[in-house]
């Protein structure tokens, strides 16, 4: 439990290798918030399984060799250049990043920020992940249109994402 000065109400979060936090907003007190989370009993049980298995499955990402940043960087930014020029999209500038919740993103200016995760992926999730983000570039959202740009450049998207989700726990170490 820990006092929050942000908290407007008493908030559950529960994060892998962190645990159960619970905020608790001034003028609350802690056997307040601690009956609150005692109701919650069950969802906090299941939600620590949960994270029980990501922190199981990260850790064996966890066993692979370490990754030389600079490598990484030039092999993501070269395939980065090749897939924009092969599909005709432009960007501003790019960054390779060790990120904690996302592959990557790109801003409003056309920025592209790619996790140095990404060499650890299979190939076609790399590349998946970079047309994403390119897709960005043009359309702003994960609208219909999105879906549809993408499929010009990838087969089933949504489908390559649903696979690309299951490599989530890499980005918790």
């Amino acid at each position: 439990m820990e006092r929050s000065p942000r908290a407007r109400r008493v908030c559950l979060t529960i994060e892998p290798f962190k645990g159960v936090r619970i905020a608790v907003p001034k003028g609350i007190a802690y056997a307040t918030a601690l009956d609150i989370a005692r109701t919650k009993r069950r969802w906090i049980a299941s939600h620590r399984e949960r994270m029980a298995r990501l922190e199981a499955e990260a850790l064996t990402f966890q066993s692979a060799a370490p990754i030389n940043r600079k490598v990484a960087r030039r092999v993501i930014v070269d395939r980065l250049d090749q897939l924009a020029r092969r599909y005709g999209f432009s960007y501003n500038r790019v960054f390779v990043r060790h990120q904690k919740t996302r592959w990557g993103s790109c801003s409003a200016a056309n920025n592209i920020n790619l996790n140095v995760q990404l060499i650890r992926l299979p190939p076609e999730l790399m590349d998946y992940t970079i047309l994403h983000e390119l897709v960005h570039t043009r359309i702003k959202n994960h609208g219909p249109g999105f879906w549809e740009a993408l499929a010009e450049c990838v087969p089933d998207p949504r489908q390559v994402d649903r696979q690309l989700n299951a490599y989530a726990p890499m980005l918790l170490l």
